[in-house]
């Protein structure tokens, strides 16, 4: 291409719409111009990119003429109607919801584990869902070097993965909570305020899984292209407003110290080794936040397993950030003129 982008942003008026406009502006993306998409009901709104105001328009199959990239993030149900029109436009579609993830002909995209699948792409790239984001980052390098064949995850997941209703929603909770005052929710099925309970997506009656967690599952295998690698996993929503965290504890084929974990971290692009035992300080939420990084620590051997090839750790990442906005602005900087034509 010889001239800037045209990027559109479908759902720019969401938690994850307006951290697209913030990392773009961050990172200097080009940009020549901007659309901004949403429902007819935030139609005629405005949103301020790089010092002037673009009105949002109504976001319909006819929303991506003349557009080079569009960024989905507006429920799996509109990517599905509409990221095929963009396609059909000749726009490269980053879509952040589930709708295509392990679609085989959709490449699931982590810049730092398979940046080179972007090149496979057939007009549609899908990024990965944030917890998978998350744990996958750090695991990658390690995998790469000492192949893991296990992994157990707990997640402990913020407000800001089910949506900006949702983060506000937490904190009138907690106002009302402290107030004494009664509270009835309206977007998440349980009590937030000080409570957690299991990751709001729908249970498998026969697996006992909840979606997210069968995301998890099956998009750790297609990243990291590895079918036989073992995914136990239990999510959790907890009442925190953005920054994922999530205990892990991997093995691996042969055995590795946590020394070797640190080393291969300390390197490891998008990972930020906090790990300092002598003030009990490893990643937390409010640290995480705001940040590019997946934060990394309490790196430890894992003592239930006496062949020392088990490593626990604990992690935490901006889902706005990293596990959702950044990742897909990454993946639009790694797109070649060539594929964009």
């Amino acid at each position: 291409m010889n001239r800037d982008p045209v990027v559109a942003i479908a759902g720019v008026t969401g938690a994850v719409g307006a951290e697209f406009i913030a990392t773009m502006n961050r990172r200097d993306f080009r940009v020549g111009k901007l659309k901004a998409l949403a429902s007819a009901r935030s139609a005629g709104k405005t949103v301020d990119f790089r010092g002037q105001q673009v009105v949002v328009e109504e976001l319909t199959e006819r929303s991506f003429e003349g557009v080079d990239i569009a960024l989905f993030s507006a429920g799996s149900g509109i990517s599905r109607r509409f990221a095929p029109a963009a396609v059909k436009a000749g726009a490269v579609v980053i879509d952040n919801s589930s709708a295509f993830r392990m679609d085989p002909n959709v490449p699931l995209v982590i810049p730092e584990v398979n940046g080179g699948r972007i090149r496979d792409h057939k007009g549609i790239i899908a990024n990965p869902n944030c917890a998978a984001i998350t744990a996958l980052v750090p695991l990658w390098p390690i995998h790469q070097r000492n192949r893991i064949k296990r992994v157990i995850i707990s997640t402990y997941q913020a407000a800001s993965g089910a949506g900006a209703a949702a983060m506000d929603e937490l904190v009138q909770a907690t106002r009302a909570s402290l107030n004494d005052q009664v509270f009835t929710q309206k977007v998440m099925p349980h009590p937030y305020a000080f409570n957690l309970f299991s990751h709001n997506t729908a249970v498998d009656p026969d697996t006992g899984y909840n979606d997210e967690e069968t995301k998890v599952i099956n998009e750790t295998r297609k990243i990291f292209e590895d079918e036989n690698i073992a995914v136990g996993i239990t999510c959790v929503r907890v009442p925190v407003l953005r920054a994922h965290c999530e205990a892990i504890t991997f093995e691996c084929e042969k055995p590795i110290t946590e020394d070797e974990v640190r080393r291969i971290l300390s390197t490891a692009p998008g990972v930020r080794v906090v790990d300092d035992r002598a003030r009990n300080y490893f990643p937390m939420p409010v640290d995480a936040s705001g940040q590019d990084d997946v934060l990394v620590g309490r790196i430890r051997k894992d003592l239930s397993d006496p062949s020392g090839r088990s490593i626990a750790m604990f992690v935490a990442a901006d889902q706005l950030l990293k596990g959702a906005a950044l990742n897909a602005v990454q993946i639009a900087e790694l797109l070649p003129e060539r594929v964009m034509a």
